[in-house]
């Protein structure tokens, strides 16, 4: 009966652990000093520093290291994501300055060893939070130390190998699987042996996916900082996930802080209206006492117009006529004092017309509504109604933040880093997978690939060099107990 991942997850982690205890008994982590250095770019809250060591000196990829300036600013926590000869790309997480001159480098290998142990044993400890079928089926290889299959593609299914001496080819056949996964709706997890071959697959996969037309900036995310600003003629800094995490929230800022402006101007309009709906209807009471005063002034005109008419023609009325005026009390006497009656009222009704005109003047510029005023307040009654009211805007602005690196990397389908970064990233333990594919894998030690294949739910994809696997001897461990028979 071959081992299974439990066993190989065991023997690794003790591994892991004796290798830190020993780098922390040799000192290995010993301060390098002096250490120069440019910043080459940002992004976000992170920042990519070049930084030469002295000769010599090397710092392991993927390592957290401390950088210590010479002057008085505070130190940095950074990672070293490539090391060539002496010269180290290091994220940082602080900036320190365009230029750095007689730094301090202080790796912490032994720190990294010990994470790693430690999530090796998790997954042993929490058998519930992983699913190790599809690790099963790659412990054979591991113990083997040897190729699975080497018919290029062929295998059960949850495991299966695309096998090619030529890079080229591989990162075809990968993103081929990739596109075919991700319209299927599959969370996929790829591995690398270090960030400039993630960098390289990126832009080959977008690639693919843009000359098939998906928009590859919606499905993949290169875990940390892209070394490369291009590959395979794309712009890869984009698929960053610190920049795609900054866009996201930089845009969730602005769009916060748009909300906040129309809700301000939502609640600086709503008793400003409110007041000059209050005048307007004032205004519209005064000026029905006016109309109401007017109409009875022309009354009185009219029957003093009247009046006058009757006096004017009076002598020249039928006798008749006038004894049936004199009958209801209307004769030349009567007929003055209604007039002097009638002007008094006037006079009367001319003094209220005049204070409500004054009124009406008082009232007229305090219900006004400028011509544009009242759209606007329209437009952000109706917004402020589809994002659920006053109250439920007052909650979303109120509410703080929160940068959710979990929620944000669970929605990217396609997700590329290095596999030392999966197994020492906490953020990883959080999140799971529904296809590995690790690239270039003979290059990727046993530790990495299975915590790796301890993340996904369905299925392993191994690529690389078949002949690699002994040159590179990275899964080759003395512990290995003999097959059973």
């Amino acid at each position: 009966m071959s081992i299974t991942a439990r066993d190989l997850i065991q023997i690794w982690a003790n591994r892991l652990a004796v290798e830190q205890h020993q780098v922390a008994g040799q000192g290995t982590d010993r301060p390098i000093t002096p250490v120069a250095g440019r910043l080459l770019h940002t992004v976000g809250s992170l920042y990519l520093y070049e930084l030469t060591l002295p000769a010599g000196c090397s710092i392991a990829i993927d390592t957290p290291l401390s950088i210590v300036p010479s002057d008085d600013m505070e130190p940095t926590e950074g990672l070293a994501l490539s090391c060539r000869d002496n010269v180290v790309l290091a994220q940082t997480f602080d900036s320190i300055g365009q230029t750095i001159h007689r730094a301090t480098a202080i790796p912490d290998r032994a720190g990294i060893l010990a994470t790693c142990e430690a999530r090796l044993t998790t997954m042993l400890t929490q058998a519930d939070a992983y699913r190790l079928g599809p690790a099963d089926r790659l412990a054979p290889v591991l113990e083997a130390a040897s190729a699975f299959d080497e018919g290029g593609g062929a295998g059960v299914a949850m495991f299966s190998t695309i096998w090619s001496d030529d890079p080229t080819v591989r990162r075809q056949k990968i993103a081929a699987l990739a596109i075919e996964l991700i319209r299927a709706n599959k969370r996929i997890l790829l591995v690398c042996p270090d960030h400039h071959s993630a960098d390289d697959m990126a832009g080959a996969i977008a690639r693919a996916m843009k000359a098939g037309g998906l928009l590859y900036k919606t499905w993949i995310s290169r875990y940390e900082m892209t070394l490369a600003q291009q590959a395979s003629g794309l712009s890869i800094h984009e698929l960053g996930f610190e920049a795609q995490m900054h866009q996201f929230y930089a845009k969730s800022r602005a769009d916060k802080a748009t909300l906040r402006r129309k809700y301000e101007r939502f609640r600086e309009l709503t008793p400003l209206l409110a007041y000059k709906s209050q005048k307007q209807k004032d205004l519209d009471e005064v000026r029905l006492l006016e109309w109401r005063l007017l109409t009875q002034l022309n009354d009185l005109r009219e029957k003093i117009k009247e009046a006058n008419a009757t006096l004017a023609e009076y002598e020249s009325l039928p006798l008749l006529r006038r004894l049936s005026m004199q009958a209801v009390g209307k004769n030349v006497g009567s007929l003055h004092q209604y007039l002097e009656l009638y002007e008094s009222q006037i006079a009367g009704l001319m003094k209220e017309v005049d204070v409500a005109k004054a009124r009406i003047a008082e009232l007229a510029p305090e219900a006004a509504v400028p011509k544009d005023m009242r759209p606007e307040f329209e437009e952000l009654k109706e917004d402020i109604v589809r994002l659920g009211g006053t109250k439920k805007i007052r909650e979303l602005l109120a509410a703080e933040e929160n940068t959710n690196r979990q929620a944000f990397i669970q929605n990217r389908r396609l997700v590329i880093t290095t596999a030392a970064r999966v197994l020492g990233d906490p953020l990883f333990s959080l999140v799971r997978f529904d296809v590995l594919i690790a690239d270039n894998a003979p290059w990727i030690p046993a530790a990495e690939l299975l915590g790796s294949a301890g993340l996904v739910r369905e299925r392993v994809v191994l690529t690389g060099d078949p002949s690699d696997i002994a040159a590179a001897g990275l899964w080759n461990s003395p512990e290995v107990p003999a097959r059973r028979r």
